[in-house]
């Protein structure tokens, strides 16, 4: 997912837990029934998350201090990948109907 425009920065102490970030992504893995290879968080310049064909997500580390809805929003957008490779309709159907429950 590519990183677009300035996010509402948060102050380091409503920063989230790599841990609790972890257990969020494993949260919706289980709810997408999916199951990622890997989950990494590293820097990353250009996008907030990835994921490879292999099923390894790579999160950006920043993303650990972006809101909640947010990073909800990364994180179902690079799971569902694991189901759908492509952005078409069926992936747009799919993200919506998981965001908005």
């Amino acid at each position: 997912m590519k990183k677009t425009g300035a996010q509402k920065w948060q102050p380091l102490e409503q920063a989230v837990p790599v841990d609790l970030f972890l257990a969020e992504v494993k949260e919706w893995a289980e709810r997408l029934g999916v199951a990622p290879a890997e989950i990494r968080i590293q820097p990353m310049k250009r996008k907030w998350a990835s994921c490879s064909s292999r099923g390894r997500l790579t999160f950006d580390t920043e993303l650990l201090h972006q809101p909640a809805e947010f990073r909800r929003g990364v994180i179902v957008h690079e799971l569902l990948h694991l189901k759908v490779p492509n952005h078409g309709r069926l992936f747009r159907a799919l993200l919506r109907a998981y965001l908005e429950t």
